[in-house]
């Protein structure tokens, strides 16, 4: 004969907590994965735009044309990886960051993390894949990265920086001076109308909290001693 055991409301009470606690550490569990893995993509993200400014500083014609706006710089936007991703519609995008350097110290600050596209975007030697540094000239150009987002050709003027034996920056206007490699070679670009935005869940992941550009760059809130590298790459571009 089979006998049912009844269980008290204090038993039952019990059983509620411990299934709930055990709820809760398996969702605990499972989100750790997430946060590791958001935040070690923004920091691949933050080394190869160290190695970007790595790679243009080996370049003799490279590095000579983005120093030669060393003493008018107000910030880098290293872009590491710029891809065409609608091949059809001439679509293309990417991520990179900001770092501004202090006018008194001539330190470089933590970085800033952004998305890059646009619906058309124009590389005049064909290809997937290129790596770009922005190089903002001035206050103009740099606020407008204290907004959500802003577009370029529209809201801040830009002209391509010239590069090769001779070139020079002298008498070339606009609030930030672009450059571009593919596959070590640097290519012709039409950037105007690409939306540049404030990447909210990139910052979150690598500073661990919710920030604004400004938390970053003016007040200065928040760190990560991982990005000493790239700060220190950039400080030895612009020398």
């Amino acid at each position: 004969m089979t006998q049912v055991l009844s269980k008290s409301p204090s038993t039952i009470i019990r059983l509620s907590l411990m299934a709930a606690a055990l709820l809760g550490t398996m969702i605990a569990v499972s989100g750790m994965p997430t946060v590791a893995s958001a935040f070690t993509e923004q920091q691949q993200l933050v080394d190869k735009a160290k190695m970007t400014i790595e790679s243009f500083a080996a370049d003799p014609s490279a590095g000579g044309a983005v120093r030669d706006l060393k003493h008018e710089a107000k910030a880098l936007f290293i872009v590491p990886q710029f891809m065409r991703g609608a091949f059809v519609f001439g679509g293309a995008g990417g991520s990179g960051v900001l770092i501004v350097r202090d006018e008194k110290t001539n330190k470089w600050s933590e970085p800033v993390f952004y998305n890059i596209g646009s619906a058309s975007f124009g590389l005049q030697i064909g290809g997937d894949v290129s790596e770009m540094i922005f190089v903002v000239r001035n206050q103009k150009g740099l606020e407008e990265f204290y907004r959500n987002d802003f577009k370029l050709g529209a809201d801040v003027t830009m002209a391509v920086g010239p590069v090769g034996e001779g070139a020079s920056v002298k008498g070339i206007a606009g609030d930030m001076v672009a450059y571009a490699k593919k596959k070590g070679a640097f290519v012709g670009f039409s950037a105007d109308g690409s939306t540049i935005t404030v990447s909210d869940d990139s910052n979150h992941a690598y500073y661990g909290k919710l920030v604004r550009p400004t938390d970053i760059i003016v007040k200065q809130s928040v760190s990560n001693p991982k990005s000493a590298d790239l700060r220190n790459a950039a400080a030895k571009l612009m020398q």
